[in-house]
């Protein structure tokens, strides 16, 4: 028997069911075979934060503003970060560095405030491929869970890493700027310039 649904036919059957289909006995015993198939599986379920799953290298999670070797934040307000965000989520205001200033910023010019909303982040990663100093990379760490939206700002006071305590960000360095570190009397925080660089190979 054929039913007619607009422009296509679908064939109906008219089987007849047996006693134990009609009594759904089949299909129950089918199912209760899977849940209790399931008893005997090793459940994928991880007892979070005392045990943690191992992560991708390529990961993205918790930003993190770096400073250099002598501790000063590397960070110049250049806002190459907040043109390149697609989720508008950066912010920052920007500030002179006063004489005897030289150990906390590495450039005259600094940023005064600098935030990020966690809300709208999108996790791409393209703050950090826009930075020319280095400043900014994204790292393995998971975003805290808050209450309340506006804890979901992060500022300087969560952004910057502590002296003491530095993040390993070599992982998210590409291979050019591995390179690029190797070349002897080239700073690598200064803008490439390709001329100059074959100079020095030769």
């Amino acid at each position: 028997m054929a039913i007619q649904l607009t422009n296509r036919s679908v064939v109906a059957s008219n089987k007849v069911q047996s006693f134990s289909e009609r009594m759904y006995l089949p299909a129950i015993v089918k199912g209760m075979m899977i849940t209790f198939s399931h008893l005997f599986k090793k459940t994928p379920t991880l007892k979070y934060p005392e045990q943690k799953r191992q992560y991708a290298p390529v990961y993205r999670g918790q930003h993190v503003l770096k400073r250099d070797e002598n501790g000063a934040e590397r960070c110049t307000s250049c806002g190459m970060c907040a043109v390149a965000c697609p989720a508008e989520a950066i912010t920052m205001e920007s500030g002179e560095r006063k004489k005897g200033e030289e150990g906390l910023y590495r450039e005259e010019k600094y940023a005064t405030k600098y935030e990020i909303n966690m809300l709208r982040c999108i996790f791409c990663g393209l703050c950090e491929e826009a930075c020319p100093k280095e400043a900014i990379f994204l790292t393995d760490r998971i975003v805290d869970t808050e209450y309340e939206r506006g804890d979901f700002i992060y500022g300087k006071d969560k952004l910057v890493e502590k002296i003491d305590k530095r993040i390993d960000v070599s992982i998210r360095e590409t291979l050019e700027v591995a390179e690029f570190k190797k070349i002897p009397g080239t700073k690598h925080n200064t803008m490439y310039d390709g001329k100059a660089i074959d100079k020095k190979k030769h």
